[in-house]
C-alpha cells in the first residue's frame, strides 16, 4: 500500500477514535481525552509508516523507536493528568462559550482526528528514505533527544511547582520556565527538526519541513500559546501578566526586568 493509502486509513481510525474520545468526554465533561488520544494516534501513525515503507532499515527504525518513544511519552503524560485534574480551564472556556453545545464538541473532536494524518505527513518521508545520510540519521537522533529530554524536564518541573498547595494561583518560574513561558511546546516543536534530518536523502524530504513548520504556527499562534496564556490570566492575573513582561513567550531566553512601576 502506498504511504496516502495508508494515511488515508490512519485518518478513518483517527475518526474512530475521536468518535469514542467524544462520547467519553459527554460522559465526564473532561474534553482533555483529545490531547491523550492525539498523541496516542501519533504513535499509531510513526508505526505504521514505519513498517509500511519502503525506504532503508534505519530511518524506519529511528521513526517507529523514537518517533513511537515521543508520541507515547506525552500521552501517557496527558493521561496522568486528566485522571488526576479536573477538565483544562482552556477547555472549560470552550465549554462555557459554547454552552454544553456536543454539536460543536463533536466537530472539534473531529477536527483533531483530521489533523492527524497532516502532522504525520513528515513521517512519510522518513519511512520512504532509501538513500539516508548517516551524519543525518546521528543529527536527528541528537535533535530528537534534546528534544524529548527538555520537555519531559519542563513538565516534571511544572508538576512539582503545581504540586505545592501555597503555589496555587502563582506562576512557574523554576527551572526552564524561567527561560521562557512555554519550555515545553518548544522542546515539542523542536523535536520534529528530527524527522527532516531522518528525511535527507529522500526525494519527498521537503515534506518533513511540514513539521516544525505547521507545529510553529499551531502552537504559537492558533491552539496553543494563545489558548494556555487566555487561562493564565483569567486564573493568575497580575502574577502572570508580570511573567508575560518579564519572560519570553516561546524560544528559551534570559529573562528581563520588567517596566519601572511593574508589580512584582
Amino acid at each position: 500500500m502506498s504511504p496516502w493509502g495508508t494515511l488515508g486509513l490512519l485518518w478513518l481510525l483517527s475518526s474512530l477514535v475521536m468518535l469514542v474520545g467524544w462520547l467519553w468526554q459527554r460522559s465526564r465533561c473532561n474534553a482533555g481525552i483529545a490531547d491523550v488520544l492525539w498523541s496516542a494516534l501519533l504513535a499509531a501513525c510513526a508505526w505504521a509508516l514505519a513498517a509500511t515503507g519502503t525506504g532503508a532499515a534505519a530511518p524506519r527504525l529511528l521513526l517507529a523507536v523514537l518517533g513511537g518513544a515521543w508520541a507515547v511519552r506525552l500521552a501517557i503524560h496527558l493521561a496522568v493528568r486528566v485522571s488526576r485534574e479536573q477538565e483544562d480551564g482552556r477547555y472549560q472556556a470552550l465549554r462555557t462559550r459554547w454552552a454544553g453545545d456536543q454539536r460543536r464538541w463533536f466537530a472539534f473532536f473531529q477536527m483533531q482526528a483530521l489533523s492527524i494524518p497532516l502532522f504525520a505527513l513528515p513521517f512519510v518521508p522518513v519511512a520512504q528514505n532509501r538513500r539516508p545520510v548517516t551524519a543525518w540519521l546521528i543529527a536527528g537522533a541528537a535533535i530528537w533527544l534534546t528534544g524529548m529530554l527538555g520537555e519531559s524536564l519542563a513538565d516534571r518541573q511544572l508538576a512539582r511547582f503545581r504540586a505545592i498547595p501555597a503555589h496555587r494561583g502563582r506562576t512557574c518560574r523554576a527551572g526552564l520556565w524561567r527561560y521562557s513561558r512555554h519550555p515545553n511546546y518548544f522542546f515539542e516543536w523542536l523535536h520534529w527538526f528530527a524527522y527532516l534530518a531522518w528525511a535527507i536523502g529522500s526525494s519527498l524530504a521537503p515534506l518533513a519541513c511540514l513539521g516544525p513548520i505547521t507545529l510553529f504556527v499551531f502552537l504559537r499562534y492558533l491552539s496553543g500559546v494563545p489558548w494556555s496564556e487566555q487561562q493564565a490570566l483569567r486564573s493568575r492575573g497580575e502574577d502572570y501578566r508580570d511573567y508575560q513582561r518579564s519572560t519570553s513567550s516561546f524560544f528559551p531566553w534570559f529573562p528581563h526586568s520588567p517596566p519601572p512601576g511593574a508589580e512584582r
